[in-house]
């Protein structure tokens, strides 16, 4: 990985080697003496937030009986050991995503049990439900008029009805495909229970989502309708008055250690401007820890053309990585889509720029914070350089590399209530220079778009894989509407 003498835009050369360059700052002594290959540290500890766990009720539907004759889902449909089945995949997902699930054996086989369910989720109402279809066919037994009285009735619940294949026809579908709040998975896929059980549990986090909002001279809070989450917004002089008490500690040196070992090559930042790269995220998590915050976003235009602070892109990319949220520009409706990639599917979004091209009707995103593990938090991360932030040409931004023919998903709020969703592939990188605009830049090819200059929304959220209908679900589970890009 070279990077010894290369030129920056103002003609300096960074004259250091990589090893030169950790040498000098004490970062591989740091690691050496930390045992630090990766950057980590108590001091950084997980997300802050109550402890509190959200509760999932899961009922079965079918007849009370050890066999089915004739019709779906058949004779040879093991009753007893499918219910076994789907309560073991829920309760592992619930102990992996933390929820308190709360599972009836018996089921509901008769009219007055449906009744009594609605009546106790009226007055002690769960943070999501889960329905499980049984049976399609049985003398006497109407499944889906009992599912469907519960869909119509359970009140404001999160509501998903899992039919798996032997449960449902094309005619029973139609009565539950348009109530708000509701989400019916017909499919052969039994692991997708999991799933459904993460996307209660993510309705439940963004509701106790608060987002840390470093803008303007107040500190007041915002709860956002539809989902619940609160923005907290704190005056910019927080950010300023806790860099200067932000020590050149080993975790500092460290995180700039792995940063500059990482990187396939370092362009225009020189040792003090990664140390205080570090600082800045040393920044981010203190104020996060301090305002009780799951996420953290930030006016960092002003300040920055000010030059009252270094950018934060190298922090905010560090904080996307970790699932921690980082956003730019006070953009809360950036920050929510973040939050909700984030929890949905392990994963981080590209907040970007979006500038269409004409000649090839494409799209190009740019921005100068981009996480690196773009594959998801637990996978190894996409190739960067160390850049300056390209508009001061001062700071450290992350120039990633993104995977060429990667199929992506675009994706952000338009205010708590809707989000604009559609898909494409990645075409290429954009080096700056010789291009204008931001470090990370990145050219798509747009889906079921006509002409590029049609594209809905700013700031969209470019996310690696093709998670449109799982998006379309969560929004239909969370009474979000959906537009397309």
């Amino acid at each position: 990985m070279q990077n010894s003498k290369t030129s920056t835009k103002s003609g300096c050369p960074l004259s250091l080697n990589r090893r030169s360059f950790l040498a000098a700052t004490g970062a591989l002594a740091a690691a050496t003496k930390m045992g630090l290959l990766d950057f980590t540290s108590s001091l950084f500890a997980a997300e802050s937030g109550s402890a509190k766990k959200p509760r999932i009720r899961a009922v079965f539907i079918r007849p009370n009986v050890d066999k089915y004759w004739m019709g779906w889902p058949g004779a040879q449909y093991d009753i007893k050991a499918r219910q076994k089945q789907y309560t073991e995949i829920l309760n592992e997902a619930a102990e992996k995503f933390g929820v308190n699930l709360q599972v009836t054996k018996e089921p509901l086989h008769t009219d007055e049990l449906v009744s009594a369910l609605l009546e106790e989720v009226k007055n002690t109402p769960p943070d999501g439900l889960i329905v499980i279809s049984m049976c399609l066919h049985h003398t006497g037994f109407s499944s889906w008029s009992k599912t469907n009285n519960i869909a119509k009735n359970r009140g404001n619940i999160p509501t998903i009805v899992f039919s798996p294949m032997g449960t449902s026809f094309t005619g029973d579908l139609q009565a539950t495909r348009n109530i708000p709040g509701v989400f019916v998975a017909a499919t052969q896929d039994l692991d997708w229970l999991s799933f459904g059980l993460k996307m209660l549990s993510t309705i439940y986090k963004m509701k106790n989502t608060r987002i840390c909002i470093v803008a303007g001279n107040k500190t007041e809070d915002r709860p956002l309708d539809v989902i619940g989450t609160t923005l907290h917004y704190i005056p910019g002089k927080r950010f300023l008055d806790e860099f200067k008490k932000v020590q050149l500690t080993d975790e500092v040196r460290a995180m700039t250690d792995y940063y500059a070992r990482n990187a396939k090559k370092i362009v225009e930042p020189k040792k003090q401007d990664i140390l205080d790269a570090a600082k800045n995220y040393v920044v981010c998590r203190r104020l996060m820890a301090a305002e009780n915050c799951q996420g953290f976003s930030m006016d960092c235009l002003g300040p920055v053309s000010s030059r009252q602070i270094q950018p934060p892109c190298m922090a905010f990319s560090r904080l996307r990585d970790e699932g921690g949220l980082g956003t730019c520009e006070a953009d809360w409706n950036a920050a929510i889509s973040t939050r909700l990639t984030d929890l949905l599917f392990n994963r981080p979004g590209f907040m970007q720029d979006p500038a269409p091209n004409t000649v090839k009707n494409t799209l190009m995103g740019a921005h100068c914070t981009c996480a690196t593990r773009l594959d998801g938090f637990d996978k190894p991360p996409a190739p960067f350089i160390l850049r300056t932030h390209s508009e001061s040409n001062i700071g450290v931004a992350m120039q990633v590399l993104w995977r060429e023919g990667q199929k992506i998903t675009i994706m952000k709020f338009q205010g708590p209530e809707t989000i604009i969703l559609g898909t494409g592939r990645v075409l290429r990188n954009i080096d700056t220079p010789p291009a204008g605009g931001c470090r990370t830049s990145v050219e798509i090819e747009l889906d079921d778009v006509a002409d590029a200059r049609d594209t809905k929304g700013f700031h969209q959220l470019f996310i690696y894989g093709n998670l449109e209908l799982p998006f379309k679900a969560y929004c239909q589970l969370a009474g979000i509407k959906v537009v397309h890009i």
